[in-house]
């Protein structure tokens, strides 16, 4: 079971230090269960202005604060290892101290940062991206059976479904005021 003192501890390592501290992998539960048990605990209280209970009060909000702060900082942290490792690479040690969903988080920040860097890349470059050819569509009327451009049956589409058409079909299709485009592809 987590203290107000473990969880201060936790926040000062982690405050002073330059790496991501490692945490026990029910922290997060942990902490939850610790500051259910004082919400509970001070709720219960007869005298919610007697000293012990005001002592409670504040020793819970420095605990939530601490907390807060401590979350704070490894995300902080971990904003900077996704950008280290979307340049360099990733020392396993630093990876092996995320929690779960902080795993999760780092992995998708690590993605966008190489799509984003893929992007930079071919805007220098000067190659234009690729226009796709179909579109998601939602229908605004009855649409009954019609051919597309390669002779090819499509529908019948009923008000409100949605299909994902050829760019050329949908165009002419919303100049018809059919359908409205919800993405693109």
């Amino acid at each position: 079971m987590i203290t107000y003192d473990d969880l201060y501890e936790a926040f000062r390592k982690e405050k002073y230090s330059e790496q991501l501290q490692p945490l026990q992998k029910k922290f997060i539960d942990e902490a939850m269960e610790y500051f259910n048990e004082k919400k509970n605990f001070i709720s219960k209280e007869d005298d919610m202005f007697s000293e012990m209970a005001i002592k409670n009060k504040k020793k819970l909000e420095n605990a939530l604060s601490s907390f807060r702060g401590l979350l704070r900082l490894r995300k902080k942290k971990i904003l900077t290892l996704a950008f280290v490792a979307s340049e360099v690479g990733i020392s396993k040690k630093d990876f092996e101290n995320l929690l779960g969903y902080e795993k999760e988080l780092f992995e998708e920040i690590v993605k966008g940062l190489e799509k984003a860097e893929k992007n930079l890349h071919a805007d220098m470059s000067g190659a234009k991206k690729e226009e796709s050819k179909y579109r998601i569509v939602r229908f605004l009327s009855d649409v009954p059976e019609f051919l597309n451009f390669d002779g090819e049956t499509i529908g019948p589409f009923e008000m409100g479904e949605i299909a994902n058409l050829e760019r050329d079909v949908v165009d002419i299709l919303v100049n018809d005021k059919k359908v409205e485009v919800i993405e693109e592809e």
